[in-house]
């Protein structure tokens, strides 16, 4: 008898595999269609495999929603066989519903470079043919003008060794994709994983990651806590840094107390880490110790911190580290002031970068200067 249901069951999954196979590629389901609100905006993008980038623009703060679909072609209602041929002169294309009050086009633009590979003219990654190259549409002149600004600003950068060839194009109309393609990374969990994981997406985006954090070292480059830090190579850092702040950083070192740059600095702004750029100190919790280096009473945000036990030099003591950076900054001890806590950072200038407070907004940290 329960050979005969396992049999039922298994007739059951088998039948309902093939109707699911018929009813994905033979008929095209109605999406739902996604309007904006009177605060919302628009844009449109291609850059490949619409899963990936639709699942990439849903983590953005700001983005409401992203809806998958088809633009740049001629024919009304493309199906999705149709464009994957490339029989009809359309991209794979997401359309992303944004508040411009938290989000920037700008911002939307630049987001999108770093989620793709715009020196592809052949396709994105695993994807291939025109109707997987990148592409920026535009739904008007202002929309225009920033993604030129910002495709040219890019090529100029050093960032890729290779032109930029993301095209920039009228968004004439844009066809919303089959229902099942909607938000299918949340549907398919497990076949999406298999299909990116496969594309050479990821990879590409790390190894181009890694690259960028060599070349913008240091460079005045403006923070963004949204982009994930990747540490520089050793052979990088070395030359990146000054032999004090590569001694201090990176071998525990510790610097000449009262001959470093900010133990007596009383200038309003922030400290951030040297090399990784997140926020650490504040001025306002900076006070005189009489110990040569620069104390805080606290981190201007405990996420970024870490503490860890170190019993070098033949006692206990509280190693303070920057979390991303994963750099050595100095020591905690719980000799400070009373009324603020108690607890003293004892940290090296040299690991350390100042941003003062007229240049807190220009550098991406303007959320820091109201506590000043």
């Amino acid at each position: 008898m329960k050979h005969n249901v396992y049999l039922f069951l298994l007739l059951i999954l088998f039948l309902g595999g093939i109707y699911y196979f018929f009813s994905m590629n033979n008929t095209k389901q109605a999406p739902s269609i996604s309007t904006p609100s009177p605060n919302e905006k628009t844009a449109v993008f291609s850059g490949g495999c619409f899963w990936c980038v639709e699942a990439d623009f849903e983590k953005l703060d700001g983005v409401r929603t992203v809806v998958s679909g088809y633009a740049g072609g001629e024919e009304e209602n493309p199906e999705y066989k149709q464009v994957a041929s490339g029989a009809t002169g359309h991209k794979e294309v997401v359309q992303v519903f944004y508040d411009p009050d938290v989000v920037s086009y700008k911002k939307l633009l630049e987001y999108f470079f770093a989620h793709i590979n715009p020196t592809d003219a052949g396709g994105q990654f695993a994807d291939r043919g025109k109707q997987y190259t990148s592409a920026i549409f535009y739904a008007d002149d202002a929309q225009k003008t920033i993604a030129e600004q910002v495709k040219q600003e890019l090529d100029g950068s050093g960032t890729y060794d290779a032109p930029i060839v993301t095209e920039i194009l009228p968004l004439t109309t844009f066809f919303p994709a089959e229902e099942y393609h909607q938000d299918y990374y949340k549907k398919n969990p497990l076949r999406y994983k298999y299909y990116r994981g496969g594309s050479g997406r990821d990879v590409f985006l790390k190894e181009q990651k890694t690259r960028e954090s060599q070349i913008s070292l240091d460079n005045g480059s403006v923070y963004d806590p949204s982009e994930e830090f990747i540490k520089p190579s050793n052979k990088v850092l070395q030359q990146a840094l000054t032999p004090l702040q590569y001694k201090v950083t990176q071998k525990d070192g510790t610097e000449r107390a009262f001959d470093n740059a900010y133990w007596d600095n009383t200038v309003e702004g922030i400290y951030v880490d040297i090399v990784s750029g997140e926020p650490l100190f504040s001025s306002r919790d900076k006070y005189r110790s009489g110990t040569g280096w620069p104390s805080f009473t606290k981190p201007i945000d405990a996420e970024h911190i870490e503490e860890k036990s170190d019993n070098k030099l033949w006692m206990k003591r509280t190693e303070v580290r920057s979390k991303d950076g994963d750099n050595h900054l100095g020591h905690l001890f719980p000799d400070g002031p009373k009324e603020a806590g108690g607890m003293r950072y004892c940290i090296n200038s040299a690991a350390l970068k100042f941003i003062p407070k007229e240049k807190l907004e220009e550098m991406g940290y303007g959320e820091y200067g109201d506590d000043l």
